[in-house]
C-alpha cells in the first residue's frame, strides 16, 4: 500500500500491484533458504571430517593380508591382536584380547626356557606372569602400587613379585636396577626385569614375557599394557635386563 495527496488535499491509500508483493515474498524466502543451507553445511563439516578420518584409519590399518595404505616402516611387527587393538574397545575387552594373544606363551605345555630349574619353579614364574597379565587395563597412577589405586611402573612390578612370589623389591626402578644379576639381552627369559632410561639413568621397568614383549605401566594417561622390546619407542630406551634372586 502507498499514499498520495488527492485533489482535495487529503491523503489516500493506493494498493500496490499483487505481482510486486509476490516477488518480494519469493526473494525473501529464497534468501532464507540459502542462509539455512549454508548454516547446515558449516555445522556438518566436523562430522564429515571425522568420518573421513575414521575411514582413512580403517583403510590404513585393516586391509586384508596386513596391507596398509600408510607408509609403515620396514621393521613393523607382524599384525597380532596385541598391536591392532581398536581404540574404541573397552579396557576389559582390550585386556582380554591381549591376554588371548599371549596365551600361547603361558600354555600348559610351554617351556619357560629355564631348563636348569625344577618344574615347580617354572610353575611359579608362570603364575607370576599370569598375575601380571591379569592387571592389563589398570590405569597408570604416579606413586600407585595396587589395582585399586592404579600403578606406576615400579609399583606394578613390586605388586606382582610380592603377591605372586612373595619377593619384596625396592620401591623405585633405579633401586630395582641394583638387585639381582645382569642378564645379556640374548639370554633373557620370562620373568626377568627389563629396565629403560636415558643418559645412563634408569627411569622405567617392566616384566619380560618372552618373544620380545614385556608388560608394564607406561605413563600418565595410559594403562598397564604389553609392548615390544624389539621395535618402537621402548626398543631405543632399553638399558639392561636383570634376574631377581629367588626366581
Amino acid at each position: 500500500m502507498t499514499t498520495q495527496l488527492t485533489r482535495h488535499g487529503r491523503l489516500a491509500a493506493t494498493p500496490q500491484a499483487p505481482c510486486a508483493t509476490a516477488r518480494t515474498t519469493t526473494v525473501v524466502r529464497a534468501s532464507q533458504r540459502i542462509l539455512l543451507t549454508a548454516a547446515l553445511a558449516v555445522c556438518a563439516l566436523p562430522a564429515f571430517a571425522q568420518q573421513s578420518s575414521a575411514l582413512g584409519s580403517s583403510l590404513g590399518s585393516s586391509l586384508p593380508g596386513g596391507t596398509s595404505l600408510r607408509n609403515d616402516s620396514a621393521d613393523a611387527p607382524e599384525p597380532t591382536a596385541s598391536n591392532m587393538l581398536p581404540e574404541a574397545m573397552t579396557l576389559s575387552d582390550r585386556a582380554l584380547l591381549l591376554a588371548t594373544d599371549l596365551n600361547r606363551l603361558l600354555g600348559p605345555n610351554v617351556n619357560l626356557g629355564k631348563t636348569d630349574i625344577p618344574a615347580a619353579e617354572q610353575s611359579r614364574i608362570k603364575s607370576m606372569l599370569q598375575r601380571a597379565l591379569g592387571l592389563l587395563g589398570t590405569p597408570y597412577r604416579w606413586g600407585g602400587s595396587s589395582p585399586d589405586q592404579g600403578f606406576d611402573c615400579s609399583g606394578l612390578v613390586g605388586y606382582v613379585f610380592r603377591n605372586a612370589l612373595g619377593i619384596e623389591l625396592p620401591r623405585v626402578s633405579r633401586e630395582m636396577a641394583k638387585t639381582g644379576a645382569v642378564i645379556d639381552r640374548d639370554a633373557m627369559t620370562e620373568g626377568d626385569l627389563v629396565f629403560f632410561g636415558r643418559r645412563g639413568r634408569v627411569d622405567h621397568v617392566g616384566i619380560y614375557l618372552g618373544e620380545g614383549r614385556f608388560v608394564h605401566a607406561p605413563r600418565t594417561g595410559k594403562d598397564v599394557t604389553v609392548s615390544s622390546l624389539d621395535t618402537g619407542y621402548w626398543s631405543g630406551k632399553f638399558m639392561e635386563a636383570r634376574r631377581v634372586d629367588g626366581i
